[in-house]
């Protein structure tokens, strides 16, 4: 924990929580008066949004419909968007999807007409402010981006690249974790585990701090207790809803603290080999909790009590029982366990540690220190 650190939090002007809240965010759309919006989402989703698209129409409310981000965005991805969106005069955008989608959705509303470039905005608070409405409203339990001030790009260079700021942070956001119902087993675990692992991250972060620790905390053992269920048992409410909310708290999270090495080793996985991004981190946890814990196990072992395990002897003991915890929830969720599994060819572990040791805006919040021979072994245990 850092007490030298200034803690800012930037949390959305409203937040609304629970099942069947998307009829409600139609009301309020209407009521804010907006005269046209853009509504970002993906074209599986079109179905069931076709009644909230049909009331703000018979409100006279002017919809632009974008289904075109089904990837993780690339800076050229958001740059075509903007080019056939510049020409819409709309009074607010509303993402509504993934992480991926909300990303974009927040970078559009912040980048039409604004006069800074994409490129000048990547970084830490040098977005200078947003002229749209934003509201976000997830569609799955991972990336919390709905209430994160982050965004992330892959660059020409297969790099990715986070722009960082308050003005990310939406003006509403809607979170009905009924939405989540139809997710696949393989994405609702994947992102799941994305979700705990912002949770983790951040609860044992060099930065962390006591405010955050309450979010990450509960985060943390909302999802270890719900996320089996709601894979195997994708119609279960409670697990749902659970697991929904446990991912939220994870992105109140990545603003003031943000992630470390998992995320940070993780990114080369999707850029070199398109990885989704829960899964990749998936991958790599249990092996950087290993490197980790000896250098915070009070934290860790606090990680273990929250994923469910009983206090051991020492620390250190209850620690390692909460790495066992994390190996049994990622097999019980069917997530592979090695990068073999997932034909990562092992002579790219070389690249792929250059790559990871490039993220230096989270190698920095580790609680130990990564050189790159230590990137390079980490990525050998998971091999």
């Amino acid at each position: 924990m850092s007490i030298d650190r200034i803690t800012r939090v930037s949390f959305p002007g409203s937040l609304v929580f629970g099942n069947g809240v998307l009829k409600q965010l139609a009301e309020d759309v209407v009521k804010q008066g907006y005269k046209a919006v853009i509504i970002m989402t993906i074209k599986p989703l079109l179905g069931q949004l076709a009644d909230f698209v049909a009331i703000l129409e018979r409100n006279k409310i002017d919809v632009s419909t974008d289904t075109s981000i089904e990837q993780e965005p690339t800076f050229s991805d958001v740059k075509m968007v903007l080019q056939q969106l510049s020409t819409v005069a709309a009074d607010a955008v509303i993402g509504i999807g993934g992480g991926s989608v909300l990303d974009v959705a927040k970078l559009v509303a912040a980048q039409l007409e604004n006069a800074q470039s994409l490129e000048e905005i990547v970084g830490n608070g040098l977005l200078k402010g947003r002229n749209k409405g934003l509201i976000c409203v997830p569609t799955t339990a991972g990336t919390g981006s709905e209430v994160s001030p982050n965004a992330i790009l892959v660059d020409d260079e297969n790099q990715k690249k986070g722009i960082i700021s308050p003005y990310l942070v939406p003006d509403k956001v809607y979170v009905d974790p009924l939405l989540t119902i139809g997710v696949p087993p393989a994405i609702t675990a994947a992102t799941g585990l994305d979700a705990l692992t912002h949770c983790l991250e951040a609860y044992t972060n060099k930065f962390s701090q006591p405010f955050v620790d309450m979010y990450a905390y509960e985060g943390m053992r909302l999802i270890a207790e719900n996320l089996k269920e709601a894979v195997h048992n994708g119609k279960n409410e409670e697990a749902r809803y659970h697991v929904a909310m446990g991912s939220m708290l994870g992105g109140f999270c990545l603003g003031p603290v943000n992630t470390a090495a998992v995320h940070a080793l993780s990114y080369p996985l999707g850029s070199m080999f398109h990885l989704a991004h829960g899964l990749s981190n998936a991958l790599l946890l249990p092996y950087i909790m290993e490197y980790n814990y000896v250098a915070s196990p009070k934290k860790y072992a606090e990680v273990a009590v929250a994923l469910g395990c009983s206090r051991l002897a020492t620390d250190e003991e209850t620690a390692r029982a909460g790495i066992e915890r994390v190996r049994t929830l990622i097999n019980a969720c069917g997530i592979p366990a090695r990068l073999r599994d997932v034909e990562i060819p092992k002579e790219a572990i070389p690249k792929m540690a250059e790559d990871a040791m490039k993220i230096t805006r989270l190698l920095v919040n580790n609680p130990r220190e990564i050189t790159l021979q230590d990137a390079v072994s980490i990525f050998n245990a998971a091999y």
